[in-house]
């Protein structure tokens, strides 16, 4: 397992990052929230505020307060563990700065929403039938991830390669996430992640960045700088 502790802070920053810290506050408290209401009623929450793709499809009634249109919004905020929130919380932390200075922070919010969007619509196509919701950042986040090694594919990630914390460039760390979302959707496995979502999400991000980024914000420069010696 490849987990990613902190990366360096080479890049130059415009300015300072408040749409990502204002979303990790905003998915730490709805997690909070989440505790507040019964077990039982947990459940209930992840199925009302989830995407679920029979539901769009009309294969299933929608008995839930939420609009299924709306749910691509209200389905990013919802986790099923502490294990879940932080995972993806830490890759929104260490990568999610670095897109928003190249973005800005009003559309590296649509950004964030616009990945979340192709992450269901990736579920969705892959298992229109499907009655399981889906729920969490991760979808968005893969979309940050994908722009991250876009703009910085050769910074240095500090990662833990099992127990041991090793510094490896973004494009080993990134890379080596995107080829585990293909390998799992390659052998059907069946572990309860919406690897397509992920997909999605990173196809979605690498798409979008080209046109919403600063002018000044080169794309692969560092690769280019090698070429060009």
């Amino acid at each position: 397992m490849v987990l990613p502790l902190y990366d360096e802070r080479a890049r130059k920053r415009v300015s300072q990052p408040y749409v990502t810290w204002g979303l990790v506050l905003l998915n730490v408290a709805v997690f909070i929230a989440e505790f507040a209401v019964p077990e039982a009623g947990q459940d209930a929450l992840v199925q009302t505020f989830g995407f679920t793709p029979a539901i769009l499809r009309g294969d299933v009634a929608n008995t839930h307060a939420i609009p299924i249109l709306l749910t691509p919004f209200t389905d990013m905020f919802v986790h099923l563990g502490w294990d879940h929130l932080l995972g993806n919380m830490l890759f929104l932390m260490i990568f999610g700065d670095n897109v928003e200075d190249a973005l800005g922070h009003v559309r590296y919010l649509a950004f964030y929403v616009a990945c979340s969007f192709a992450s269901d619509s990736a579920y969705f196509l892959s298992s229109p039938h499907s009655t399981v919701p889906a729920v969490g950042a991760s979808g968005a986040i893969s979309g940050v991830v994908a722009a991250y090694v876009m703009i910085r594919p050769c910074a240095k990630v500090e990662v833990l390669l099992l127990v041991i914390p090793v510094a490896l460039s973004a494009y080993w760390v990134i890379g080596l996430f995107a080829l585990s979302q293909v390998w799992n959707v390659a052998v059907h496995t069946q572990d309860g992640v919406a690897y397509w979502a992920h997909i999605g999400g990173m196809l979605a991000g690498a798409a979008l960045l080209p046109l919403l980024r600063h002018p000044h914000v080169t794309l692969f420069e560092c690769m280019r700088q090698a070429d060009a010696t």
